[in-house]
């Protein structure tokens, strides 16, 4: 994750009127009435896979509000939720990332952590290995009653049935060069120490068993890098963050996979790189030999360069080499929703993660966050519209669907086979409304004319819906007609559709 204007420009474009395939546009900024109808066949023999989920890191939020059961309620459960007096829709995250610290306040031998003077203090994720001395993890070296309010919510999270991943910014500060854990003081040198390749890999496999066999919350997958190949990770830094070139990452993931299966824990993956965005990430896979391509069992990549970049390119790659894949980390500094609504499109279509994750569903910038809050109080702000708009997703789209093409980015389609359900969200993220026809008339069993179907509404606007429910939608034919507001999601749910 980062935190810089890098996305300005590309995630900004949905704010300005960024139009999905077939949206028209009012020549001016405000609402339109101009509209041009889409006919959008869904066919079940387009589909692309099993959906595995959506989620979000916990880090810096969950270091804050990692105690409070409703918020845990309100992001891994679909129940209704009070937070602060307003009733939520619970977003029914399923995919949480925990991150592995870096900091400790201790001495060692003289030694202490070297501190960035930019990064506050609820961005600073304690670490468990604090004395390099000793790798005995049941020695005083190391201490498991750190982090504790993310690994609350890390438990919490499991309990409402998450899966979880391990992921790091930074090794341990005292792994660090200048043991300054945001990072070097050029942004584009490695700050790994060499001759701690292998103790950081310890520390993560260490953390995965301890999870497991203590904490109760197994690890599916472990990442150590994060964006590492990019050139802003410096001692000056507002985060922890670590630049590893390639190579340096191929060392540590050869490390970190035999680290896990002494342990017992060969069936937990390895992902890699989480680097900024899909280009990046494409590069750094191919430059990886073979023994590091074989200790991945996922690539990881983060959705910051908005609309741009070979999503379909790096999808290939993946599954050439027969490796899941996630948009392990996505963000924007578009305060509507609108280019989140935007690149997800984007992303299920052409990328096709089976696992889609929001960076931090609490902030406090509010133009990235779903809830801001207020960093200087710790006190929750308001809930923006972006929050509703995923749940228009994250509550219908569930773990086991398949996914299937619909021809139209703004039109996103999931089937539960077993039950009969089809799931289908449709955006205008334009200024004008826009006519849309949903045809299913490709499945051999759909319901019968006169049914009404459930549909769900999200404005990206002051004032618009909020995840608004409506019953006043008929198939006929095996087709639905719905003029879609400007700058809105609908959701729609069929039940009663077979193949």
């Amino acid at each position: 994750m980062r935190r810089r204007d890098l996305l300005a420009t590309a995630s900004g474009a949905a704010a300005a009127g960024l139009l999905l395939p077939g949206t028209a546009r009012a020549a001016t900024g405000t609402a339109g009435t101009a509209r041009q109808a889409a006919s959008v066949g869904i066919d079940p023999a387009g589909s692309w896979g099993a959906w595995e989920g959506w989620g979000t890191s916990l880090a810096w939020w969950a270091n804050v509000f990692g105690e409070r059961d409703d918020l845990a309620d309100v992001f891994f459960t679909r129940r209704t939720v009070d937070v602060g007096g307003a009733p939520l829709p619970g977003l029914g995250l399923n995919l949480a990332r925990y991150n592995l610290g870096a900091c400790s306040w201790n001495a060692v031998n003289g030694e202490r952590m070297v501190e960035s003077p930019n990064i506050p203090r609820f961005k600073q994720i304690e670490g468990y290995w604090k004395d390099w001395r000793d790798e005995d993890p049941s020695s005083a070296a190391w201490d498991w009653s750190a982090d504790a309010a993310q690994r609350a919510m890390l438990r919490k999270a499991h309990d409402r049935g998450a899966k979880a991943e391990l992921f790091s910014n930074s090794p341990m500060w005292w792994m660090c060069l200048n043991h300054n854990p945001s990072g070097a003081a050029s942004g584009s040198d490695n700050n790994l120490q060499p001759w701690n390749y292998r103790q950081f890999a310890v520390y993560l496999a260490e953390v995965a068993r301890r999870s497991a066999d203590e904490w109760g919350v197994p690890f599916v997958s472990v990442e150590a890098f994060n964006e590492s190949t990019s050139d802003y990770w410096s001692a000056t830094g507002k985060q922890e963050g670590c630049h590893f070139d390639a190579a340096v990452q191929e060392e540590v993931l050869a490390h970190l996979r035999r680290e896990l299966n002494r342990r017992g824990l060969a069936d937990t993956a390895v992902a890699a790189s989480d680097e900024t965005n899909y280009q990046v990430a494409l590069d750094t896979w191919r430059s990886y030999g073979g023994a590091a391509r074989d200790a991945v069992g996922r690539i990881n990549v983060h959705g910051y360069s908005g609309s741009s970049g070979p999503r379909a390119a790096l999808r290939d790659a993946a599954a050439a080499a027969g490796k899941g894949l996630w948009n392990s980390e996505y963000g924007d500094r578009d305060g509507t929703g609108l280019s989140m609504v935007t690149n997800l499109h984007l992303d299920l279509r052409q990328l096709r993660p089976s696992g889609w994750l929001y960076w931090q569903v609490i902030d406090e910038t509010q133009v990235w966050a779903l809830i801001d809050f207020d960093s200087s109080t710790n006190t929750l702000g308001t809930v923006r519209p972006k929050f509703y708009l995923l749940a228009q997703y994250t509550r219908h789209i569930r773990p086991g669907m398949r996914m299937i093409d619909t021809g139209d980015d703004a039109v996103v389609a999931a089937w539960d086979e077993g039950a009969g359900r089809l799931v289908v969200v449709a955006a205008n993220t334009g200024n004008a409304a826009r006519e849309v026809t949903l045809d299913l008339t490709a499945f051999g069993t759909v319901p019968a004319d006169g049914t009404t179907v459930p549909r769900w509404a999200t404005g990206a606007d002051d004032g618009g819906e909020r995840y608004a429910a409506h019953r006043d939608d008929v198939l006929r034919g095996g087709r639905l007609s719905r003029t879609l507001g400007a700058r809105s999601v609908h959701t729609f749910e069929f039940d009663g559709v077979r193949a």
